[in-house]
């Protein structure tokens, strides 16, 4: 554990002390259950490993320069799961539950929760899965849900900065009446040979238009997309798209200070009217995007000439990550301290 260099961490797995359970059985959750093994026993017939029955989640804890330790929106993280347990016919989760077991999970693991100033924070990654045995196509009568956590460096190794996406228009992220809007494994698995091309390409992520058309912006890579222009923050709106909850936050900061607000249909061309322009997640909060090249139109819509983020975007990002480590006082209610 004093071998950990925290300022060194990678976005990546490192194992910790505890993870927690519930299992879902004859129509009720257990009380959650702290475990130190890093595997889960399954069926071979689990819907998990067969018809897809799978969800997850991803949230942050930080450390703040008071010593506390702050989780971020953690009940919408709770919300959007049973969204996506509605989605995939899975049991859904209490909130309640959601939320003791992510406070657990931290408090058992608080050693793992990184120094303020290393810029690494604890990485909360919720899952549910079907673990009934079932070979016909229909949901399992019984889950596992379980929580583990893992200390995590900055998504941006040399600091926020500006990156280079591609326009793909042969592969599709998720189709508009499908599962595109719920945080499940099989649009990540959807992703994985687009995001390898554009990777092999020299490029950071794949920006992706809506699947039906080809004519409104849907994500870039596994993140929602924003731009900027006017003093208006804009970010698409599709049926398609997951309901990020980094992308709410910046809606209401950016309504806080000032700008309006656009959720709306985004045609691709409308790029050209970006000043800034970036994708937001939990993992970087933002993306800046220096730019985004349309290799079958031969165009590029470039948003950073000299590579460095826009005004209003750091002031976004700062203001969020202010929030989370408890150097801003946080006005809706959107940190719980551990």
């Amino acid at each position: 554990m004093d071998t950990i260099n925290w300022s060194d961490l990678a976005f990546g797995y490192m194992k910790t002390d505890y993870n927690v359970r519930s299992h879902y059985k004859n129509g009720q959750w257990s009380e959650p259950q702290l475990e130190t093994s890093e595997h889960v026993n399954l069926h071979m017939a689990a819907t998990c490993l067969h018809y897809g029955q799978e969800a997850f989640e991803g949230l942050k804890a930080f450390r703040g320069k008071d010593g506390q330790i702050r989780v971020f929106r953690m009940r919408e993280n709770a919300l959007r799961l049973q969204m996506s347990c509605r989605g995939i016919m899975m049991a859904e989760l209490p909130v309640e539950k959601f939320e003791e077991m992510v406070l657990l999970a931290i408090r058992k693991n608080e050693r793992f929760v990184p120094p303020y100033e290393s810029g690494a924070s604890l990485y909360i990654r919720p899952l549910l899965i079907g673990t009934g045995a079932q070979v016909g196509v229909k949901p399992a009568a019984e889950y596992t849900f379980l929580i583990f956590v893992t200390p995590v460096g900055p998504y941006f190794k040399g600091g926020f900065q500006t990156t280079p996406f591609v326009l793909m228009r042969e592969f599709d992220r998720a189709a508009p009446l499908g599962t595109g809007t719920y945080k499940v494994g099989g649009n990540y698995a959807a992703s994985l040979v687009a995001g390898q091309k554009a990777h092999a390409m020299g490029y950071s992520a794949v920006f992706y238009l809506d699947a039906k058309e080809k004519k409104y912006i849907d994500e870039c890579g596994a993140a929602n997309f924003f731009g900027i222009k006017n003093n208006t923050y804009i970010t698409p709106e599709s049926a398609s798209i997951l309901p990020s909850i980094t992308n709410k936050s910046l809606i209401q900061l950016a309504q806080d200070m000032g700008m309006k607000v656009e959720r709306r249909p985004v045609p691709y061309q409308e790029l050209e009217t970006f000043e800034e322009a970036g994708a937001c997640g939990t993992a970087a909060v933002i993306s800046p995007i220096q730019r985004i090249d349309d290799p079958e139109m031969n165009k590029s819509y470039v948003f950073s000439a000299d590579g460095k983020p826009g005004a209003i975007s750091e002031k976004l990002y700062n203001k969020l990550r202010a929030i989370q480590y408890g150097e801003e006082e946080d006005v809706h209610d959107w940190v719980t301290i551990v």
